[in-house]
């Protein structure tokens, strides 16, 4: 096979090249963003360095579909001795990508469509979802229609927009009490009081806050003073009982934010805790909060360790620490569950974002549709 590395401005200046250079059988093996040039360190700019690759006697394939192998997710590598044995190691690295390309024979191997495959996998779709999006787009294509990347990458974008029609994005239930789970460190408190700041700012809403986070002094400090600064009663909850003489004691509030333990919920005798509270005879609804800084595979398995808890949508914060956005059409499409907000900063209430199909399209494409 011959590999070729190439460096520019955007993704279709690199095809561009690529085609050029390698015809359009050429396969890419790697891309990701670099930055050169600028100035003691500053006014760098952005670059696409891609490794594409073409091989001169290709292994002809009949139409008939290709069973895909079992690929591990770790390939065992030699160090490299000199420039090819590297640039050896890093196809070996990426053989699961290239198997996918491969054993699928995408539209006759179209680079357009394998270049918006490889996209969607690098945001961290799921392979099965990335699968499903390419393959609606190729079936929307017209017959010996020819397609430019971004036009591919458009038709993605409208497929999830389509398919993300039926979730109730941007919604907050109706019931009174509201509460929020998931695991530590994904911005809970901080997530509860814009919510609350955001009811009472923009729907005039009587807010009041209790918390079960009794396992850390800090938590009850944090939302003691988010309570002072917004006004609103703060009610601790040290067990059960406390928990639903609090919602009594604070019925004649329009919404009631319960905050809860961030813990290692791989532990089940923490979700069996929440479960107790579910089952208390409150009536209520339950968040779980993700923060979208986590690798895919770790949010999926946090989801499913709350699959005992019923669930009326998912929180995602962090949007604003990471590039990767695949978990925002991976938790829909394959928990059929709504996404309710995103959060990207600390700032209360301003970094509370609606969450709607046109947002989540387009952190999927936007980078490239740059």
């Amino acid at each position: 096979m011959k590999v070729k590395k190439y460096i520019a401005p955007s993704m279709p200046e690199a095809m561009q090249k690529i085609r050029k250079d390698l015809g359009i059988h050429a396969v890419i093996l790697q891309s990701k963003e670099v930055k050169s040039g600028g100035f003691l360190g500053l006014f760098k700019k952005k670059n696409i360095e891609v490794i594409a690759g073409v091989d001169p006697n290709p292994i002809q394939t009949s139409e008939k579909k290709i069973e895909k192998k079992n690929v591990p997710t770790k390939v065992e590598t030699v160090p490299p001795t000199n420039e090819n044995d590297k640039i050896l190691t890093e196809i070996q690295q990426l053989k699961k990508m290239i198997d996918l390309q491969q054993g699928e024979q995408l539209d006759d191997n179209r680079q357009e469509f394998q270049l918006a495959l490889h996209h969607l996998l690098d945001q961290e779709v799921e392979e099965t979802v990335a699968k499903e999006i390419i393959n609606a787009v190729i079936k929307k294509r017209k017959k010996d229609e020819v397609l430019s990347y971004e036009r591919v990458m458009s038709t993605v974008g409208d497929y999830i927009e389509e398919k993300l029609k039926p979730f109730h994005l941007s919604s907050l239930t109706q019931n009174k009490v509201i509460q929020f789970v998931g695991p530590t460190g994904v911005g809970k408190t901080t997530t509860i009081a814009k919510i609350a700041a955001t009811l009472m700012l923009k729907k005039s809403k009587k807010v009041a806050f209790i918390t079960t986070d009794t396992y850390r002094i800090a938590a009850i400090e944090q939302l003691k003073t988010y309570a002072r600064i917004l006004d609103v009663p703060l009610e601790v909850a040290y067990s059960l009982g406390d928990f639903q003489a609090a919602v009594e004691k604070l019925q004649d509030y329009d919404v009631i934010l319960v905050d809860t333990a961030g813990r290692n919920f791989r532990e089940q005798k923490y979700v069996q805790s929440l479960r107790e509270t579910i089952a208390s005879g409150i009536e209520m609804d339950t968040y779980l909060v993700l923060a979208l800084t986590a690798k895919s595979k770790d949010i999926q398995e946090t989801f499913d360790q709350f699959d005992s808890i019923p669930k009326k949508a998912v929180i995602f914060t962090k949007v604003d620490e990471t590039t990767q956005y695949g978990s925002l059409i991976n938790i829909p499409f394959t928990r059929n569950i709504d996404i309710a907000f995103l959060t990207n900063g600390q700032d209360v209430p301003d970094d509370l974002l609606a969450c709607d199909a046109e947002i989540v399209r387009n952190f999927i494409t936007g980078d490239a549709r740059e």
